[in-house]
């Protein structure tokens, strides 16, 4: 985002953008009137699309950018990441950046321990026993992961009003996860997705050979950045049906107290157009969100094919609720998930919680 302003103030010397970081947690739960408060433009995931709208914290794009423009937005989405920032028929956030959990691997300690790659539940689960294997299973990770086995036993989840799946389903999701966790070094439950991918790309150790599923960063597919380059691809079955990851991703978004709505505008669409996206932005570093880039060929070229091995697992990726009170649910349920799958609490007992607190915040409750 950084390239991308500077590109962009060369083109407008008139405009000056200074972004600021926040944490990777802070991205997650951050509060968004905080930020509308303090800021014009907005880094964000989809999950806080309802409750910003409803509160009036950002400007819909229909009412300033061109309708061919958005139109080319949906068009070339990366799976659902356009329409996951569509609340009450207007498009509040455009998704600059893609994302979802995939598998990754590194080639050379697969070839050196003479692993061939899994393609099954129950093979992950061997790799695992035999010590390959580690997972991003950080709290929040945790929850995104029980909504993707919620789906692999039959129930998609956030389709049933008032109740993310059946206790018995929620209850057999966290028991999957509680599988692959205990045959996984400890250290696993405090990983997000990047101190996962830093390990596999640092590590000579075997544990690093293998992850079934960590939300993607595509650096790590590039020469150059890690010590070691991690291979990225598709998920394996469960019972006979590929897994479903949740989707993650981020969006600029512009605050509705802005005092420079066109120059916000005419900046954000610059950063989610398609040769911006796979030009400066990906060049920088960045994962696009633009369908044209997940597709290009020297986008491809650089980053090990991550993008065309990793789109399918995209475009079948699940959407999380779209509901002001989903925030809420999310903070409270976390805990209770990550506490069950690290061997505190039982499958039954946190499901039960889950789904009350799920009631609760769709009724709008908390």
């Amino acid at each position: 985002m950084v390239a991308t302003a500077q590109r962009f103030e060369e083109l407008h010397p008139e405009v000056s953008i200074q972004w600021e970081k926040r944490s990777l947690q802070a991205f997650a739960d951050a509060s968004m009137a905080e930020l509308a408060d303090r800021f014009d433009l907005i880094i964000m995931d989809h999950p806080h699309t309802a409750l910003a709208a409803t509160e009036g914290l950002l400007l819909p794009y229909e009412d300033w950018l061109p309708a061919e423009f958005l139109s080319d937005q949906a068009a070339n989405s990366v799976g659902g990441s356009h329409e996951s920032y569509r609340f009450a028929g207007k498009q509040w956030t455009l998704a600059t950046d893609a994302a979802t959990p995939i598998a990754t691997w590194r080639p050379d300690l697969m070839k050196q321990n003479g692993l061939a790659q899994p393609q099954t539940w129950d093979e992950v689960l061997a790799l695992a026993r035999g010590g390959f294997v580690t997972v991003s299973a950080f709290p929040i990770d945790v929850l995104m992961n029980t909504y993707m086995f919620c789906e692999a036993l039959g129930e998609t989840p956030f389709t049933v009003d008032g109740e993310l799946a059946s206790h018995e389903v929620l209850a057999g999701a966290l028991e999957e996860l509680q599988k692959l966790v205990a045959l996984c070094d400890p250290a696993c439950l405090t990983r997000n997705p990047i101190r996962t991918a830093e390990l596999m790309a640092e590590t000579s150790e075997s544990r690093g050979a293998y992850c079934p599923f960590a939300y993607g960063y595509s650096n790590y597919s590039r020469l150059g950045y890690g010590s070691h380059l991690l291979q990225a691809g598709g998920l394996v079955t469960h019972q006979g049906k590929r897994l479903r990851s949740t989707l993650g991703g981020a969006g600029v978004a512009v605050s509705s107290k802005t005092k420079h709505p066109r120059a916000c505008m005419d900046y954000a669409e610059f950063t989610a157009s398609p040769a911006i996206q796979k030009g400066v932005y990906f060049k920088s570093g960045g994962q696009p969100g633009h369908r044209g880039a997940w597709t290009d060929d020297a986008v491809n070229a650089a980053s090990s094919n991550f993008f065309r091995d990793t789109l399918q697992t995209l475009d079948e990726s699940l959407l999380r609720g779209k509901f002001p009170g989903y925030m809420a649910f999310q903070d409270l349920s976390t805990p209770l998930a990550h506490d069950c799958v690290a061997g505190k609490s039982k499958p039954v007992e946190a499901a039960r919680e889950i789904n009350r607190f799920y009631r609760q915040c769709w009724k709008g409750q908390i």
